[in-house]
C-alpha cells in the first residue's frame, strides 16, 4: 500500500495508543496490555479495511461489514478507534469506567453507544455470535464480512471449539476470525496456564483456512487481511493467528502478563506518553 496511508494508519494507533494509557490511568482500572497489543489490528478494520457507516449507525449492519470484540476487556482500544473513526465524540472517553458511563468496563449494549452490538468479555461466546450475524448476512443476500477477535487465552474455552466445528461444517465462508496470539493471559504464559499447542494446526484440523501475520506491523496486517477478504466466499471460514507483543508500544509494559488488567500510575503514565506521539490531539 502506498506509504502516506501508511504513515497516517500509525500516526493514528500512536494516538490510539495515547488514549489507551490515559483511560485506564483516569480511573486506575482497567486493560491496557492486550489494548495495546492489538491496536495496528482494529485501526486497520476502522480506518481502511471495513466497509462500515459511522455516521449512521444500526444495530442490523444492513450492507456493511461488521465487527464483533469477543475479548471485551480490552474496551479501551476499541472505544478509542470508534471515536476516532466518528461513531461518537472523542472527548466521551474521558467517560470510561465511570458511574453512568455508556463506555463501561466491558462493552454493553442497553446503553445505546454506536458501534457496539453485542455485550462481551463473557469470554468464548464472540465466535458463536459472529456466525449467527454471518448466517444472517447470508440469509438476507448481504455481502458483508463478518470479523471477530478473539484472545489466546479465549481459545481454552470450549465454546470457541463448538463453534469453530459449526463454521466449518455449514460453510460460513463470510466470516474472518482473528486469534491475539501474545501468549500471555490474566494468569501468566499461555503454556504455564494451559497450553495451546499448535493452533494453526488445530483449526485447520477443524477446517478452516488459517493465515499468519505480524499484528504490530501496519504493511503486514493490511495486507494479510486483504488476503483474507479475497479468500471469502469459497465454503470455508478464515482464521487470522495474529502474533503481538502485549503493551506494545509502552517499553516498560512489553513482555510481562502483568500489565494486562493493570494500570499505570502517574510516573508510569508520564514515561508511556512520552514514548507515544501525540498525533491527533489528546481529548
Amino acid at each position: 500500500m502506498h506509504d502516506t496511508n501508511l504513515i497516517e494508519l500509525n500516526n493514528f494507533c500512536s494516538q490510539v495508543r495515547r488514549d489507551i494509557v490515559r483511560m485506564v490511568h483516569a480511573v486506575a482500572s482497567g486493560h491496557p496490555g492486550g489494548s495495546l497489543g492489538c491496536t495496528e489490528y482494529i485501526t486497520a478494520l476502522y480506518q481502511s479495511e471495513m466497509n462500515h457507516n459511522a455516521n449512521n449507525f444500526e444495530m442490523d449492519g444492513k450492507g456493511e461489514d461488521l465487527f464483533f470484540l469477543s475479548n471485551g476487556h480490552i474496551s479501551p482500544v476499541f472505544y478509542s478507534v470508534l471515536a476516532r473513526s466518528g461513531y461518537f465524540k472523542v472527548d466521551e472517553l474521558n467517560t470510561f469506567r465511570k458511574l453512568n458511563s455508556r463506555l463501561q468496563g466491558h462493552p454493553a449494549t442497553h446503553e445505546g453507544l454506536p458501534g457496539i452490538r453485542i455485550a462481551s468479555g463473557s469470554l468464548g461466546q464472540g465466535l458463536s455470535a459472529g456466525i449467527g450475524a454471518a448466517l444472517a448476512k447470508k440469509l438476507n443476500n448481504d455481502d458483508g464480512i463478518i470479523y471477530t477477535l478473539h484472545g489466546d487465552g479465549e481459545i481454552q474455552e470450549g465454546q470457541i471449539w463448538e463453534a469453530a466445528i459449526y463454521a466449518a461444517g455449514n460453510k460460513v465462508d463470510n466470516i474472518i476470525s482473528c486469534i491475539d496470539y501474545n501468549h500471555k493471559q490474566i494468569d501468566g504464559d499461555i503454556d504455564d496456564v494451559l497450553p495451546l499447542g499448535d493452533i494453526k494446526a488445530k483449526w485447520e484440523a477443524f477446517g478452516w483456512q488459517v493465515m499468519e501475520m505480524n499484528g504490530n506491523n501496519m504493511e503486514q496486517v493490511i495486507t494479510t487481511l486483504r488476503l483474507a477478504k479475497a479468500a471469502t466466499g469459497k465454503d470455508v471460514p478464515i482464521m487470522l493467528i495474529m502474533k503481538t507483543e502485549m503493551g506494545n508500544g509502552v517499553d516498560f509494559m512489553m513482555g510481562t502478563h502483568k500489565w494486562h488488567g493493570s494500570p499505570p500510575n502517574d510516573e508510569q503514565l508520564k514515561s508511556a506518553l512520552s514514548q507515544l506521539e501525540e498525533t491527533l490531539g489528546d481529548y
